[in-house]
């Protein structure tokens, strides 16, 4: 059975970092893209990143170019976001996915696999 579980959500003031991680089970990440999207109440799903199963190149939506940084660790199965510079509009449940390339990361049918979320609150 495939599984993606996010984790390290949590309330972080303005300015202030977080780190997610995407843990896999059931399925080897490195034949996979990752993505991190993120679903605000009363919003629509917004693609993050993604990071590539092979070169590990990366991508960035607009809004977070220069603050948001993908990696992965396929010796552990493990991908992560590190979120600096947090704002208030980052405030969202966020997920991560494995699906077939970047380059159509934040269509609405990308992804074969979906973790169930972490919350991050941006507030002071």
């Amino acid at each position: 059975q495939v599984q993606l579980v996010e984790s390290g959500g949590g309330l972080v003031q303005p300015g202030g970092s977080l780190r997610l991680s995407c843990a896999a089970s059931g399925v080897t990440l490195d034949y996979y893209a990752i993505g991190w999207f993120r679903q605000a109440p009363g919003k629509e799903r917004e693609g993050v990143s993604c990071i590539s199963s092979r070169e590990g190149s990366t991508r960035y939506g607009d809004s977070v170019k220069g603050r948001f940084t993908i990696s992965r660790d396929n010796a552990k199965n493990m991908v992560y976001l590190q979120m600096n510079s947090l704002k208030p509009e980052d405030t969202a449940v966020y997920y991560c996915a494995a699906g077939g390339g970047c380059t159509y990361y934040s269509s609405n049918d990308w992804g074969d696999y979906w973790g169930q979320g972490t919350q991050v609150t941006v507030s002071s």
